[in-house]
């Protein structure tokens, strides 16, 4: 038996007549009992129609035997949520019972029930009908199993038609007078959404085709599907004309006509326009809804670290000029490669607190990074599975060298870029002079603090940076001979500082620069970097 009461039953013969399916009657009357949804429909919509003929026949039912229903009914609610009060049901909880053929009780009902259960609903285009019962939950289990995912928990998610949202408004309308006698306060944010109705049948059926696998409101895994009904998609064609500043076309949409956008219209619509324009209730369809391929997904995995880079000929990001690749490699690549591997993700975004040229060292301990890994299939490492993924890494080039691999949260992300301008780094560049110098002309180097540059963009880099001139600081310098023309530059600097084109001035895009200070043309040799003063990710002991 199902909680309705004696002013619902204007509102169910209504709905039934206009071609509502039985779970769609409930959630018009507000049914918020999970268990209610997850009966058969054909069970449900026998009981309505019993129901209603009570009235009809003049046969008004118990006030007793309603009480009674409302109480067993609320003791199948799988979220718990109703007053402590209530007395426990002694009624055995009903399991999930998958829709199947009308029985001979069925057929023995008449014709008026079979064609009902024969018809598609008017509003739910056959989705709480035959496309929510153990078909389409081993659907979902498959897909699940097929892309071996490793998970605890799983959320359910479905995308519905939006001319589900115009078809149930025309409903709403068609039965407004009697909503408005049964109660001021329902309006259609009352109503049972489609999408909880559907997860309330679903979760139950997929759980148990994955062997217990807990399916929530919220968790990291995400299992969906998508229905489609192309006979109803110009039901919201009309709502372009009448409101057309909710239908914006934008390049990542297919269709202007999204759910939000279709909502946002059905707001601002008077109902005597939307009746002008749309039958009330809505046109029977011949055909149900088709559900699209089972999508899963998994949120994001942050991996964080440190790499050394030893080679003066590796980009840190794949190289390309015109489509085609200039080097072979990459940091980005080299480390990226195991960790996709062993996490079994689908892709990846790298970021690093700041980069280094193709022919600069990065030495010392190292440039922090991250990586997000797009759709993991597997979440987690242990400790000592992380050590041994970054012995791979480490044993698959002599290029790099990575330290301190460990799992991070999106929110720890954002370290790395904080406040990463105030940050220091330490540079080792070689120098070369056009006039010889002796040790002592270099000496007074190592006495300049805090030395502000303004440096216009480099030429080198004008292509992909605006065109600006940003002060940085050099905070200090030290200066070891070598020979008459050469000799050791240490710089610790602002973070963002262009060496090089402090040392060789880029055509007096960078003042003050070395040359102006030695008086003399100079130039760079070799670059490295020694230290990143970023303190992340957090060290791991060896």
């Amino acid at each position: 038996m199902l909680s309705l009461k004696e002013k619902d039953k204007p509102i169910i013969k209504k709905l039934l007549s206009a071609g509502c399916c039985a779970r769609c009657v409930l959630r018009f009357c507000c049914v918020s009992v999970q268990a209610a949804y997850r009966r058969p429909h054909q069970e449900t919509l026998k009981e309505l129609q019993a129901f209603i003929s009570d009235t009809e026949n003049g046969k008004p039912q118990d006030p007793k035997a309603v009480e009674s229903t409302e109480e067993n009914n609320k003791s199948h609610d799988a979220a718990g949520s109703e007053p402590p009060d209530d007395p426990p049901s002694k009624r055995a909880k009903l399991e999930p019972i998958v829709a199947g053929a009308p029985s001979e009780e069925d057929s023995a009902a008449g014709v008026r029930l079979k064609d009902e259960e024969s018809s598609v609903c008017v509003v739910c285009l056959g989705i709480l009908q035959e496309l929510c019962g153990t078909t389409q939950a081993v659907k979902m289990a498959d897909a699940v199993k097929a892309e071996k995912y490793e998970f605890d928990t799983l959320v359910l998610s479905v995308s519905l038609p939006a001319q589900l949202c115009v078809r149930e408004h025309s409903c709403w309308l068609h039965v407004k007078n009697q909503l408005r006698e049964k109660s001021a306060a329902v309006d259609k944010e009352d109503f049972i959404q489609v999408k909880e109705a559907f997860k309330w049948i679903l979760q139950g059926l997929v759980s148990k085709e994955l062997g217990g696998i807990a399916v929530v409101t919220r968790s990291l895994f995400e299992v969906g599907v998508e229905f489609t009904h192309p006979e109803t998609d110009v039901d919201c064609h009309f709502l372009a004309s009448t409101c057309p500043d909710c239908f914006k076309a934008t390049k990542n949409k297919q269709s202007v006509f999204t759910r939000m956008a279709v909502v946002k219209a059905l707001e601002k619509i008077s109902e005597a326009k939307f009746l002008k324009h749309y039958p009330c209730p809505p046109v029977k369809p011949t055909s149900s809804c088709s559900s699209q391929d089972v999508q899963c997904l998994h949120v994001s995995i942050f991996v964080a670290g440190r790499y050394n880079k030893f080679c003066r000929n590796l980009p840190q990001t794949p190289w390309l000029i015109d489509g085609e690749r200039r080097m072979e490699s990459s940091v980005e690549e080299l480390i990226a490669a195991p960790i996709l591997s062993s996490f079994r993700a689908d892709g990846f975004n790298f970021s690093s607190s700041g980069r280094e040229d193709v022919d600069v060292r990065t030495l010392g301990n190292g440039r922090p990074f991250a990586m997000e890994l797009l759709n993991p299939h597997r979440s987690r490492l242990s400790k000592v599975e992380m050590k041994q993924l970054q012995e791979t890494i480490n044993a698959s080039s002599d290029k790099i060298r990575v330290r301190d691999l460990q799992i991070v949260t999106r929110e720890a992300m954002s370290r790395m870029k904080e406040g990463e301008e105030e940050k220091t780094k330490s540079y080792t560049a070689l120098i070369w002079t056009l006039k010889p110098i002796e040790r002592d002309d270099i000496t007074f180097i190592d006495d300049i603090k805090d030395l502000t540059l303004d440096q216009k963009t480099p030429l080198r880099v004008l292509h992909r940076r605006a065109l600006a001139v940003r002060q940085r600081v050099i905070h200090s310098m030290n200066a070891r001979f070598l020979d008459s023309h050469h000799f050791y530059l240490g710089l610790k600097t602002q973070a963002g500082t262009y060496i090089k084109e402090f040392v060789h001035g880029d055509f007096g895009r960078t003042k003050p620069n070395l040359c102006e200070l030695l008086k003399t043309d100079t130039d760079i040799l070799e670059l490295d970097v020694e230290s990143v003063d970023v303190d992340w990710p957090p060290s791991i002991p060896e």
